[in-house]
């Protein structure tokens, strides 16, 4: 048998984490697109959409966002995460490339639908594969992977600016369909499948196989083998998990309210303060340059001090952090406190899918990276709902901080009651 060197395991762990990376700039992409183009679509002469339309249009997106976490979650645990990537990865950008061609808003609307419920089953398992191919570095793996999730974001909107006036929006489409395309064949070629999937499947020899060649350890074949030939997704429902999942499904709930609530209404959050809008702008910039580099400190910290504890840490900075930017300070003062609170809000909840995919055996991972996922897009639909809602009271700033550093409070106290049941993948 040929010995795998060790610049060949690093090389093939490489292939991976950039291919699941990418995937998760697919979803930074969805998160802005809609955002960038609904000026323009519910403008002009003859506009393409009216604005309560695109509102349906945004909703019924992320509608398939939660599905798709739901259903292709636990469709990974049973097809594997290889396949269920390569799935999710095509549908997304096939359905994303029929956007650029609709002729009316309720045929983009099917389209951002099935989009959206393709891109759904993207994070949980890219998260997954990610995690078991970590050898241990859980926190590091995951928070660097989720990093992939703000460079889309901003790359996007940058993006936007440079198409949108020479190509008009249905080409904006067409590019977030293209790095999907040139995805799939990498995927085809390079990616494997998870060794702790294979194992949990009782196929042991691919397993060792693909473990050896990328520096793997297989855990044992007791443990990976828990729930096999079982409803994985019923598992959670039901003592040991059921505890752990309450817990996790209300803070993710909360944690993506908080970032889908913020990436909405912070510019309109900082124009009620008195800080204009053109501060604003640059506040939610700022808040999302943090993020990146919360990302990269939160997973040292919580592969340090537990994933646990750092996820409860995070909230808790991220509450008396909001809280704080109710508070009228010197603009100079200020763009430090967004930039920190940038780090912690958001940053928090990939500490919670980090938590939930080295907290689960691999039989149940990517089931219970779905749930949290699908569950925390009901939270991504609440959020913006919740600050529109404050917003048209009149009551935005200070209640809205308030309220969001409240929901942070809640978060902590939610994953604080879950229980850590595993120390390593």
């Amino acid at each position: 048998m040929t010995m795998q060197t060790p610049e060949t395991k690093t090389s093939r762990f490489g292939w991976v984490a950039v291919l699941c990376w990418v995937a998760v700039v697919l979803d930074g992409f969805d998160l802005v697109v809609l955002g960038a183009l609904i000026p323009t679509l519910t403008g002009g002469e003859t506009p393409f959409m009216t604005k309560p339309e695109a509102t349906f249009v945004s909703t019924i997106s992320l509608v398939g966002m939660t599905l798709g976490a739901l259903m292709i979650g636990a469709l990974t645990d049973r097809a594997g995460r290889r396949r269920a990537m390569i799935w999710a990865v095509a549908a997304f950008s096939l359905t994303t490339l029929a956007c650029a061609f609709t002729q009316n808003w309720w045929q983009l609307s099917i389209f951002r639908f099935l989009a959206g419920f393709g891109l759904g089953g993207c994070l949980p398992t890219a998260i997954a594969m990610v995690t078991e191919f970590s050898r241990g570095r859980t926190g590091k793996a995951s928070t660097r992977l989720m990093t992939g999730y703000h460079v889309g974001a901003v790359a996007t909107a940058l993006l936007g600016l440079l198409l949108l006036p020479m190509l008009g929006w249905r080409s904006m489409f067409v590019a977030g369909a293209l790095p999907g395309l040139a995805l799939l064949p990498l995927m085809v070629r390079h990616l494997p499948e998870s060794p702790a999937f294979l194992l949990a499947q009782g196929r042991r020899a691919e397993a060792e196989r693909i473990a050896r060649d990328n520096g793997l350890q297989l855990e044992a074949a007791a443990e990976a083998a828990i729930l096999q030939d079982r409803t994985t997704s019923g598992a959670l429902f039901r003592a040991p998990f059921l505890r752990n999942s309450l817990g996790i499904w209300v803070t993710s709930f909360m944690g993506l309210l908080l970032v889908y609530g913020l990436n909405t209404w912070l510019p309109t959050l900082m124009v009620e303060a008195g800080y204009g809008l053109s501060r604003g702008l640059w506040f939610l910039l700022l808040m999302n340059v943090g993020a990146v580099l919360g990302l990269l400190v939160a997973g040292a910290v919580g592969d340090r001090i537990g994933l646990k504890s750092a996820a409860i840490l995070w909230f808790l900075g991220s509450a008396v952090l909001l809280a704080a930017l109710s508070v009228k300070v010197p603009v100079l003062a200020l763009y430090p406190m967004v930039f920190v609170t940038g780090c912690f809000v958001f940053s928090a909840q990939v500490l919670v899918y980090a938590y939930t995919a080295a907290n689960h055996p691999p039989a149940v991972r990517a089931t219970a990276l779905g749930m949290a996922a699908g569950i925390g897009r009901l939270g991504a639909i609440s959020g913006p709902l919740i600050g529109g809602t404050l917003v048209s009271l009149g009551v935005g700033h200070p209640w809205g901080f308030y309220i969001f550093a409240a929901v942070g409070l809640f978060a902590m106290l939610a994953i604080a009651t879950t229980r850590v049941m595993r120390q390593k993948i």
